[in-house]
């Protein structure tokens, strides 16, 4: 699909972004009510920071796709920054079209703009398909991912 237009996510944007998150379902029930204000508070957290970027991917001024990028610094590889890619989802309806894979490559060209060492991205383990995916954009298994979520 051509037209893609890859930008930072402005306030606007936060119904579209909310609306895709809340189509996930691994795991089940993780979103609250867009309304709820810890969605804006996020926002804006990362729109104040420089090593944060929220993009929203537009096609037909309509916003089909985002991802978070943030750029963090490190000691290790003689201090060299690393690119990390997040919440990379794309509306429902739009999936298979190739959009996925131009938002990861003009990524990894951010992270490079942004001498960054490597880029890294976790998916949960049960996506296979997104496996498959990013390993055919070049991402190995390299590592083990833990989490513990806090008690809310």
């Amino acid at each position: 699909m051509s037209g893609l237009i890859l930008r930072d996510a402005v306030k606007a944007d936060l119904p579209a972004i909310l609306a895709m998150l809340a189509e996930d379902v691994v795991p089940p029930g993780r979103e609250a009510d867009p309304s709820d204000p810890r969605y804006l508070t996020a926002f804006e957290a990362i729109d104040a920071d420089s090593n944060q970027r929220l993009i929203a991917a537009e096609v037909d001024g309509r916003v089909v796709g985002t991802m978070q990028l943030s750029f963090l610094p490190g000691l290790s590889f003689i201090g060299s920054w690393r690119g990390q890619i997040e919440a990379v989802r794309i509306a429902a309806g739009l999936r298979g079209q190739g959009l996925g894979e131009q938002m990861i490559l003009w990524a990894v060209e951010q992270c490079r703009a942004r001498n960054c060492k490597l880029v890294q991205l976790t998916t949960s383990a049960t996506r296979t398909a997104a496996h498959r995916f990013y390993a055919g954009l070049g991402f190995v298994h390299s590592h083990i991912g833990m989490k513990l979520h806090s008690r809310d």
